[in-house]
């Protein structure tokens, strides 16, 4: 009896795991992509800018629609809109063509990452409904770790970048095949389209797109410099808090913002904020690295991200069973997950020129086990507040949303940083070659011994030309840059680490919570 409905939840896992393949793969893959279509920086930064802001819309809506069509119907639908727009962004005759399959790429992701907890939870019972938070970890930890891996196979392995888009048809025919066989065919409820949060709806459109926008394209345009990026502040800074107002006295809202006064809710939808924004340091902090300073290309850095991948196939289930335990606290746990992130932040700290991915390796073996502590218990918190099956769609979509959200979030602030402390570093450098301790300052470690490049002729060039002076600043600037990036990630870590001291309260286990409600 029981077959059906696991098979349907492996085919929403699938559908997850592809829709964010989709966004990750694709950025890794960025340069490839654009090469291929002839699109130049600039233009090629409306690719995933697009993509978040229709995420954002997609999670905040998915709750409110798949009760509405029923689950069956709206996750089949999901999966369709994913597999169709990712199987026509190669044939592409044009960017704005991209653009149009890239937005609908984005919502489609927006509209299938929450059908996954829905479905975890519906589809297993109270004694087993931790592992099915496991199935939704997944999405989190798992998948954008594993996407430095596929995006390698496709852009030098297979040397065919469409191959990145073409995944997901084989990925989506099989889940909607599962699907289909495993959902239940429930009862649609239609009438709820005449109280439609219509309003709610174009507030979130308009003022999480402006936003998320801002965040992406902000750093290009020299932030408040630009015309465009003050109308969008602007815009965001209007529709966003009249958003929240509009669901907070709607009879029948998108999101139910009254859920956060209940104290593990607030602290789980704050927390998984800051993990994702966290759990950069074992993915895009390092491989960013490794590409400026190393040269290296995905096939070359892919293992210390599939390292964290894999261990999340073993840690996520093993970390269910350890808080199936009446006396384990749950806030323990996801302490001791923050601590280990927040070493592995430390740890990698003290990058210099001369890593590779081999130094990498051990910290990311603390990222693992800290990532798989801290998503599940923060997954239990949250969800142990729900009080009835009719909150559930309203759970779903306030804890969702911020996912999208921290997406655009993590883009700024690396962005930020890298200018911030990038430019400070690049002064402070070369300040002091301007005054005359260029010698020194080798001497000292702050420059790498510069390379003797090679004129045309093949014969050497002085070791302080220009030019290897200038790589060798930017290498280094680069270096110290990431230091940065991984502590002010740490620091986020200790911020999460307090917050988790006074806000959230002890929960049991879903099987014996479940049975005394």
């Amino acid at each position: 009896m029981m077959t059906k409905p696991l098979l349907g939840l492996l085919g929403i896992l699938i559908a997850a795991i592809t829709a964010e393949l989709n966004d990750v793969v694709t950025s890794i893959a960025l340069v490839d992509v654009r090469g291929a279509f002839g699109i130049s920086y600039d233009p090629g930064t409306w690719i995933q800018s697009l993509y978040v802001s229709a995420e954002i819309v997609g999670m905040a809506v998915s709750p409110w629609q798949l009760v509405t069509f029923t689950l069956r119907r709206w996750t089949l639908f999901s999966i369709a809109l994913c597999a169709v727009s990712s199987a026509l962004i190669p044939f592409s005759p044009n960017v704005e063509a991209i653009y149009a399959l890239r937005l609908l790429q984005g919502l489609s992701e927006g509209l299938i990452i929450p059908l996954l907890m829905t479905t975890a939870l519906r589809a297993l019972t109270p004694k087993t409904r931790l592992y099915g938070l496991a199935v939704y970890a997944l999405s989190s930890t798992f998948t954008p770790a594993l996407a430095t891996t596929l995006a390698a196979l496709w852009t030098d392995v297979v040397v065919d970048w469409r191959f990145a888009f073409f995944q997901a048809v084989p990925l989506c025919t099989l889940a909607g095949v599962l699907v289909w066989y495993g959902d239940p065919q429930d009862e649609p409820h239609y009438e709820r389209f005449h109280v439609l949060d219509w309003r709610g709806l174009l507030l979130l459109a308009v003022g999480f797109g402006a936003f998320s926008t801002m965040l992406y394209q902000g750093d290009r345009l020299d932030w408040f410099n630009s015309p465009l990026i003050c109308v969008l502040a602007l815009i965001s800074g209007v529709a966003i808090p009249l958003f929240m107002l509009n669901e907070w006295f709607h009879p029948l809202p998108l999101i139910r913002f009254q859920l956060l006064g209940r104290r593990n809710m607030a602290y789980g939808v704050l927390a998984v904020f800051i993990f994702l924004l966290i759990a950069q340091s074992a993915t895009t902090v390092p491989l960013q690295f490794l590409q400026q300073v190393q040269g290296y290309r995905p096939l070359q850095s892919n293992l210390i991200t599939l390292e964290i991948a894999l261990a999340q196939l073993a840690l996520l289930p093993a970390v269910a069973f350890l808080l199936d335990f009446p006396r384990v606290d749950v806030r323990v746990v996801n302490f001791i997950g923050l601590a280990l992130m927040l070493t592995a932040c430390i740890g990698s700290s003290s990058v210099d020129y001369t890593w590779n991915r081999d130094q990498f390796f051990f910290w990311q073996a603390f990222q693992a086990v800290g990532q798989a502590m801290a998503v599940m218990s923060i997954l239990m918190m949250a969800t142990n507040s729900v009080r009835s099956p009719a909150e559930a769609p309203f759970v779903s979509a306030l804890f969702n949303m911020p996912r999208a959200v921290a997406e655009a979030v993590g883009a700024w602030l690396i962005a930020l940083i890298a200018r911030w402390r990038g430019n400070l570093h690049s002064d402070r450098i070369i300040d002091q070659i301007g005054q005359n301790r260029y010698s020194t300052i080798q001497g000292h470690g702050v420059l790498p011994n510069l390379p003797t490049p090679l004129l045309p002729n093949g014969f050497p060039r002085t070791p302080n030309s220009l030019q290897a002076l200038a790589t060798a600043v930017q290498e280094q600037v680069a270096v110290m840059t990431a230091a940065d990036t991984f502590l002010v990630l740490g620091a986020l870590a200790v911020f999460s680490m307090a917050v988790l001291l006074l806000l959230p309260v002890r929960t049991p286990p879903p099987r014996l919570l479940l049975v005394n409600r």
